[in-house]
């Protein structure tokens, strides 16, 4: 390589580092400038979420006399929250036939949210007298302690004698014929025990955001299996329906069989194909073909026509 040859190597290869270098050095400053941005979406978010909770917290307060006023509707109405939360597809996934039992004395339903929406809120449930515990009211709590952790707690259930349903091994599945999601069965009485996991509690997301906002959705829900029953009835009557008018159809197809061969009989007595002798009786009574007078047998008949 001759040295004028080397030197200009040596130049494009410094340029191309700097090109590396100015490259990098922009990323870099593109990549400090998208994290200032971000912080910014980051704060606007933040600012949303306060707005919204200020909202939320203004309209809680004008629904409360609307809650009342479905709660008093609601109270006359038999087994309304059983036939809600049976309707319901993950709660009646955890109800056993005792459970349901239990929850016909339910009276009324009851979601609160706190002041703070963040810091959480309460499910009371209201039973009437019952022969399973002595409470009037159970309730579970989710809130969040100093630390920032959601916690829970609820009331203790004072079972009857005899009538503890979460300490039973196995429950026979609800009437509505639904599989237990659990392998071992636990009544859902066992939820008001449970403080496990608070910030994951399925069930009481479940009431607070599905249900109570409306639960007449869930009460008015169709029995599926009667739905069933009734278009397995629908078509049983349509295929009879189908049997009949084939049957019917069959028959005008061997009377009419029937009848043509009369009328080809009959012209083929007189002479005739069926067409004309159809055509002749319209015109008149069909003439047996002439034959000799006198005592003799008639002559065969002379063909008129050479149709069918």
């Amino acid at each position: 390589m001759s040295a004028s040859a080397a030197k200009v190597s040596r130049k494009e290869n410094s340029n191309h580092d700097a090109g590396d270098e100015t490259s990098e050095k922009e990323q870099q400053e593109a990549i400090e400038h998208i994290d200032e941005v971000q912080n910014e979406i980051d704060r606007l978010n933040e600012q949303a979420s306060e707005e919204i909770l200020k909202v939320e917290q203004k309209y809680n307060k004008l629904r409360q006399p609307f809650f009342q006023k479905r709660s008093e509707l609601i109270a006359k109405i038999p087994n309304f929250w059983v036939t809600t939360f049976v309707n319901h597809p993950q709660v009646s996934a955890l109800l056993g036939e005792e459970d349901e039992e239990a929850l016909h004395y339910l009276s009324k339903v009851e979601v609160t949210e706190f002041e703070d929406i963040k810091s959480g809120y309460r499910i009371d449930f209201s039973f009437d007298e019952n022969p399973y515990f002595e409470n009037k009211v159970l309730s579970k709590e989710f809130n969040v302690n100093e630390g920032g952790d959601p916690v829970s707690k609820s009331t203790e259930i004072k079972w009857k004698t005899g009538k503890d349903l979460t300490k039973r091994s196995s429950q026979t599945p609800n009437k509505a014929g639904k599989k237990r999601q659990h392998e071992e069965p636990e009544s859902f009485f066992t939820w008001f025990t449970d403080h496990s996991d608070a910030g994951a509690d399925e069930l009481g997301e479940v009431i607070k955001d599905d249900i109570w906002p409306n639960p007449l959705q869930y009460y008015l829900v169709p029995d599926m299996e009667d739905e069933e029953g009734e278009d397995d009835e629908e078509e049983d009557e349509e295929g009879l329906e189908d049997i009949d008018e084939g049957e019917e159809e069959e028959g005008e197809d061997e009377d009419g069989e029937g009848e043509d061969g009369e009328v080809r009989a009959a012209a083929g007595r007189h002479g005739y194909c069926k067409q004309c002798f159809l055509k002749e009786a319209a015109d008149g009574p069909p003439q047996q073909a002439r034959g000799d007078s006198g005592n003799k047998p008639p002559a065969e008949p002379e063909q008129r026509c050479y149709g069918d």
